[in-house]
């Protein structure tokens, strides 16, 4: 049988599904940049999410980055960004663009010999390494290793910072990814039926996710990194708090995935609240809508009329360029004045404390809608609103994901031509 080939890497019906090298390039020239204005002499990146961000792929290794001001960076006659790679190296070459990748490529040396090769590049300062996004083990190994260089900093948040303003390729693969969602709601509406249980909902939308190239990992920031892809709540079961800091909870199929959707049957006249993640080529979109069968009571439907009011606020605050923190106020106090103090994101002493969070490549990006993010989101940020209210017999909210323009915030998810609410 003949060795694999790169003509067998590519999406459906032979698609290019890489990332575009000139964004692979602008990225990294956005580095360099920070990284200068920061006095980091480079950065080390080693996280798998943002190694696909600034190198296309995420084989394992550790892709150096040259400040714009370092004798190692191309403006300085260096090599330029590398990327030192375990395995595999054909592969890194092909997603990194091939023949007209902005980066070198090569196989990754010693450890022993690490700071040495980096030295004989030019680096001749402190690397820069995500020691908020990497194991501690693994970080001290490689301080350890680069300390004849010099004494390392932190380069998270710079990395971060970066990656909250999306470029217009980012907001289309997010827009694509929208349209995949759109279709996981169509199939949970031909679902539910009386006594199917939340899992049937789940493995129907799933079906379609996956039929359309989700890769089986919803990519999140905060330890312990992990978050179901769809999660459905119906009856009770929409009142039960997890481990997971959300306004839903869930039962979980069991202990060890104590969170989500399990085998709560759906019954008449409650509500079904579906929040629903797609992952297009890496990118998140995050929306909810409730379900019924039979209709919902008056005051579950004033609920969630509050619930949409509240979003609305939010959104209008970010949208004029409102501190995160304020739109926090605005949102939450609006709740607290309908009487929703207690059941806000969860019940006590289970609440969540946010409206709304940043999406891109992880479901739990900066900022966030909440206290202590004292800056707007920025144009071209875009990020999830999720006001939700949490009863015992039940949870109704509402969730869309928008980008921050100069006119103001525009939905990515649903429009408005979906229901809120789907009586089935």
């Amino acid at each position: 049988m003949a060795p694999w080939s790169i003509d067998e890497l590519h999406g459906p019906d032979g698609e290019d599904w890489r990332v575009p090298v000139s964004e692979l390039e602008s990225r990294i020239t956005e580095l360099s940049n920070n990284l200068a204005e920061a006095g980091i002499e480079a950065a080390l990146i080693q996280s798998p999410v943002d190694l696909y961000y600034y190198a296309g792929g995420r084989q394992n290794g550790a892709l150096l980055i040259p400040a714009v001001d370092s004798a190692a960076s191309t403006e300085q006659g260096g090599d330029g960004a590398t990327f030192f790679v375990r395995r595999s190296v054909e592969r890194a070459k092909f997603e990194a663009g091939a023949d007209d990748s902005c980066l070198e490529i090569q196989k990754f040396p010693s450890l022993r010999i690490f700071a040495e090769t980096l030295t004989n590049m030019g680096i001749d300062g402190g690397i820069g390494l995500q020691l908020g996004e990497i194991p501690a083990d693994f970080g001290q190994k490689f301080k350890s290793a680069l300390a004849p260089i010099g004494e390392g900093k932190d380069c998270t948040a710079i990395v971060h910072h970066q990656r909250e303003t999306k470029s217009d390729w980012e907001l289309e693969m997010m827009r694509e990814g929208a349209k995949v969602q759109r279709q996981m709601f169509e199939a949970v509406k031909q679902s539910v039926t009386l006594g199917a249980t939340e899992l049937d909902l789940v493995a129907a939308a799933e079906e379609v996710s996956r039929r359309h190239g989700f890769g089986g990992t919803v990519q999140m920031r905060r330890f312990p990194l992990q978050c179901d892809r769809a999660v459905i709540a119906s009856g009770r079961a929409g009142g039960v708090p997890s481990f997971f800091d959300s306004a839903i909870g869930g039962t979980g199929p069991h202990p060890m995935a104590g969170m989500g959707s399990g085998f709560t049957k759906l019954e008449e006249n409650q509500p079904i609240l579906v929040d629903l993640v797609h992952v297009h080529r890496g990118y998140v979109v995050d929306a909810t809508r409730m379900f019924s069968i039979g209709g919902l009571s008056e005051r579950w439907l004033e609920r969630l009329s509050d619930m949409v009011e509240v979003s609305d606020s939010v959104v209008a605050s970010l949208g004029r360029g409102d501190d995160c923190s304020k739109a926090w106020q605005i949102g939450s106090e609006l709740a607290e004045s309908m009487g929703y103090g207690e059941h806000l994101m969860g019940m006590q002493p289970d609440q969540s404390k946010f409206l709304g969070h940043s999406v891109g490549l992880q479901l739990d990006e900066s900022p966030v809608v909440a206290r202590g993010f004292d800056r707007p989101l920025v144009d071209n940020g875009v990020m999830a609103i999720e006001p939700k209210l949490v009863f015992d017999d039940g949870s109704i909210g509402v969730e869309d994901t928008w980008v921050k323009t100069k006119q103001g915030m525009k939905r990515v998810t649903l429009d408005d031509s979906y229901d809120l609410i789907i009586d089935c």
